[in-house]
């Protein structure tokens, strides 16, 4: 096993007589003078060295003197580490280092045993050109069209991607945005991706479109008003969860949706409960019964339209089917938007209050509507010398990989591997530790990465075996200067094998 002391030799390189360092974590190559740091701010010069000025984050799971797991009631801030464990901590990529220029066995690689068997954890901060920030915001409005330019101080930083059932989709970054630019576009889209990955709010704008506020687990703010709801289905799902709920109550009700409104009594809901047709048609395309395409264009008003006013949805009422004294509701998907009418001698749509039971139905639309919250899931291919900090044999990480052998994580986080060529990896940010991404003036995002795997399939297939380090030495040598945290609900593997 290598040496714990020489671990910063690998960094860096002198140059001249004035304390002059050049850090070649990254390929800017900075010149850091004495007691200064980096373009980045991650490395700096310590006395002529070279370190990295955030600490490693160790995870652990706290246990008693009888080694069962401990529940904390307040923050992790709470937790002194005095009673780390090899067999229950785990060393993140957390201000581990990299390994560019990547010919460099990784910062740790750290040996552990688990339920008996020997594993090693490759542990380093990954450089990534080839990155980006898919985002699901929680709202039925139309925040842009698809394809269309997201914009952050002026520049354009990604675009709208196809909407997912009751969710608008964007996607941010990419190699394009962060090399095939202007110098400007590249900085703004990586600062832009920065803070959303480390769980900061982030203004931007939509080309012809709306102005957002988006963080990771907060709710979208949309042209300065906070979303609350996500809409519990389309219009004809509405109709189809709650026409049991309105039979007795209402003749009719219209569900207002930009994809599919919803008519009740042409609806087999509707059919199925034996409720006369009211003849009340709509204007759109009809797909099948009771269910519409097209009914207005996409807004931000009722349903994801442009709609204010429901009744001007109205195309006509047929007097044969029709009757007066017929109830009419109008509603949105959130049930934020209501309105009742009742049709007068004439046939005609009189506006008029909502009985009280009637109220209850849309209440509990709203009660079904799941809260709007942003997700950030940050995606990124870990591949081409990134792999070779890991294993002299780069391809037989990618296979291990992908026949989960090795097994992938981020800050101890549990990240999604795309099947096929590569390690293409996606991760929550919201389950990663705080302020675990960093940047290289490249431009491009700095993350932890570790991978897990049994010792020998790690030596097998050409791993670093002369860097390994065993985590009770890793644990006696930084636990002082460490950040140290307590996991989350998911330990990363193996130490999930431990519970």
């Amino acid at each position: 096993m290598t040496n714990l002391s020489d671990r910063t030799s690998k960094f860096g390189a002198r140059e001249g007589n004035e304390g002059i360092i050049r850090c070649d974590a990254c390929p800017v190559l900075c010149r850091i003078r004495p007691d200064r740091a980096g373009a980045c701010s991650r490395y700096a010069n310590k006395d002529g060295m070279l370190v990295r000025t955030d600490p490693v984050l160790l995870m652990s799971q706290a246990i008693d003197e009888n080694g069962k797991l401990v529940e904390f009631a307040g923050s992790s801030e709470d937790w002194s580490g005095d009673m780390l464990r090899p067999e229950t901590t785990f060393v993140s990529g957390v201000g581990a280092g990299t390994t560019y220029p990547d010919y460099k066995p990784a910062p740790f690689i750290v040996g552990s045993q688990h339920n008996g068997v020997d594993t090693v954890t490759v542990v380093s901060e990954a450089i990534f050109s080839y990155c980006g920030v898919k985002v699901k915001i929680d709202t039925d409005r139309h925040l842009g069209a698809e394809r269309a330019a997201i914009l952050c101080e002026g520049e354009e930083i990604g675009h709208v991607t196809t909407a997912e059932y009751g969710s608008q989709m964007l996607s941010i970054g990419g190699v394009r945005h962060l090399t095939g630019g202007s110098k400007k576009e590249g900085n703004v889209t990586c600062q832009a991706m920065l803070t959303l990955c480390n769980k900061g709010a982030l203004d931007i704008s939509i080309e012809n479109g709306s102005d957002l506020t988006i963080q990771a687990g907060k709710a979208p703010i949309v042209n300065g008003v906070e979303e609350r709801r996500m809409r519990v289905g389309c219009g004809s799902a509405t109709i189809g969860i709650f026409a049991q709920q309105w039979f007795d109550h209402v003749d009719e009700v219209i569900v207002v949706d930009d994809h599919i409104t919803g008519v009740l009594t042409e609806h087999q809901a509707g059919k199925c409960l034996d409720m006369p047709e009211a003849g009340i048609r709509i204007i759109g395309r009809k797909s099948t019964a009771g269910r519409y395409f097209q009914v207005a264009e996409p807004g931000t008003g009722w349903g994801g339209t442009d709609v204010s006013d429901p009744l001007t949805l109205l195309k006509s009422i047929d007097p044969k089917k029709a009757w007066p004294g017929l109830r009419l509701l109008f509603t949105s998907t959130t049930g934020e938007d209501a309105l009742y009418c009742i049709l007068d001698e004439d046939l005609k749509p009189v506006v008029a209050e909502m009985p009280a039971d009637l109220r209850r139905t849309i209440d509990l639309i709203g009660e079904n509507c799941e809260p709007s919250l942003t997700t950030i899931l940050f995606m990124a291919g870990a591949g081409g010398s990134l792999r070779a900090g890991v294993t002299k044999n780069p391809v037989s990480l990618t296979r291990s990989v992908s026949d989960q052998i090795s097994k992938v994580t981020m800050g101890g986080a549990p990240v999604y591997v795309w099947p096929g060529g590569g390690i293409t990896i996606m991760v929550d940010v919201l389950k990663m530790p705080d302020n675990s991404f960093g940047y290289v003036p490249t431009p491009a995002i700095v993350a932890p990465i570790e991978f897990t795997i049994p010792e020998d399939v790690y030596s097998r297939n050409g791993g670093h075996v002369e860097d390994i380090v065993a985590v009770n030495d890793v644990i006696r040598e930084f636990a002082g200067d460490a950040r140290i945290e307590l996991m989350n609900d998911d330990p990363p593997w193996p130490l999930k094998e431990t519970r």
